[in-house]
C-alpha cells in the first residue's frame, strides 16, 4: 500500500512540474524548463523509493550493461551492408517494373487485344 502511495505521489510531482511551466507563462523560459525538471528529478526522487521503482532501475542498470557488451561493425562493413541493401533494392525494383510490364503487355495485348495506340 505503500508503494501505491509513493507512486501516487511520484505523479502527483510530475504533473505539478508540468503545471508549474504552464503556470510560469510570464517568466522566462529557463525557469519554465527548470520548474519541469524539478518534477521530474523529484518524482524519480520519490519513484527510485518504492520497491517497482528499485526493480525498474535495477533492470535500467543491467541495461546499461548489456549495451555496453554490443560490438558495433566498423565503418567498412556498415558502408558495405547499406551498398548491398541499395543493391538489392534496385535489383526488386527492375524486377518488379520488367513483371508488371510482362503481366500488362500480356493481359492487354494478347488476351484483350487493346493494344496502346
Amino acid at each position: 500500500m505503500a508503494d501505491k502511495i509513493k507512486f501516487a505521489l511520484a505523479l502527483l510531482l510530475l504533473a505539478a512540474g508540468v503545471a508549474g511551466f504552464y503556470l510560469l507563462a510570464e517568466q522566462a523560459m529557463i525557469l519554465r524548463v527548470l520548474a519541469v525538471l524539478a518534477g521530474v528529478g523529484l518524482c524519480t526522487a520519490v519513484a527510485w523509493q518504492t520497491s517497482p521503482g528499485q526493480q525498474f532501475f535495477g533492470f535500467a542498470k543491467e541495461a546499461t550493461v548489456e549495451a555496453k557488451k554490443v560490438v558495433w561493425p566498423t565503418r567498412k562493413e556498415t558502408l558495405q551492408a547499406t551498398g548491398l541493401v541499395f543493391a538489392f533494392v534496385v535489383l526488386m525494383a527492375v524486377f518488379l517494373w520488367l513483371t508488371d510490364k510482362s503481366l500488362e503487355w500480356v493481359l492487354y495485348d494478347l488476351i484483350l487485344g487493346w493494344s496502346k495506340s
